[in-house]
């Protein structure tokens, strides 16, 4: 009998190799046969998945973005039942963030993908971006540019604790004056 094949969690396995070169190495050595030592699979398997580097590119990073999605719902599950629009956005933006060692390597993998599709734009992430304004324009009373400042806040937050201008509590400091700031408004 034909051994069975999961090939979604090959290509997931893929991913994360992938994402563990990039995250060790940088993007820019990412390659098909980086990715299949790390992975320790053949070459021939990688491409077998993903035909070429920029297919291989834009699984990887849905696969970043759904593991963020799903650390900002478990940490907004965890407020119980319609919580107060400031701690939901602080729940919200403290779980994108870089605070911890698992955060960090998604966080330095993402700072990566970001770099890659200022070259080869992702129709998908803006989209994604604008949902995300959206959401926080709704919790501040449908003040747009507070939510885009906001999510920027978010992003140099992260730049500043991966490069280690800022440590985890001197971002949430920040984050905290921040979202006193837009709630006092």
């Amino acid at each position: 009998m034909p051994k069975k094949v999961d090939h979604a969690e090959r290509r997931r396995l893929i991913a994360d190799a992938l994402m563990r070169v990039a995250a060790e190495q940088g993007l820019e050595a990412v390659s098909l046969r980086h990715v299949a030592a790390a992975a320790d699979v053949s070459a021939g398997m990688v491409q077998h998945y993903f035909r070429t580097k920029d297919e291989m590119m834009t699984f990887a990073l849905s696969v970043v973005q759904e593991r963020s999605r799903d650390r900002a719902e478990k940490a907004v599950a965890r407020l119980g039942e319609d919580p107060p629009p400031r701690e939901l956005l602080r729940a919200l933006v403290t779980a994108l963030l870089p605070l911890d060692e698992p955060s960090r390597e998604n966080g330095r993998v993402a700072l990566a993908f970001l770099a890659y599709t200022a070259v080869h734009p992702q129709p998908a992430l803006r989209a994604e971006t604008e949902q995300m304004v959206g959401f926080i324009a709704s919790l501040l009373g449908g003040r747009a540019d507070d939510a885009a400042g906001l999510l920027a806040l978010m992003e140099g937050l992260g730049l500043y604790v991966l490069g280690g201008q800022y440590t985890p509590e001197q971002a949430l400091a920040a984050l905290d004056s921040q979202l006193e700031r837009l709630f006092s408004a």
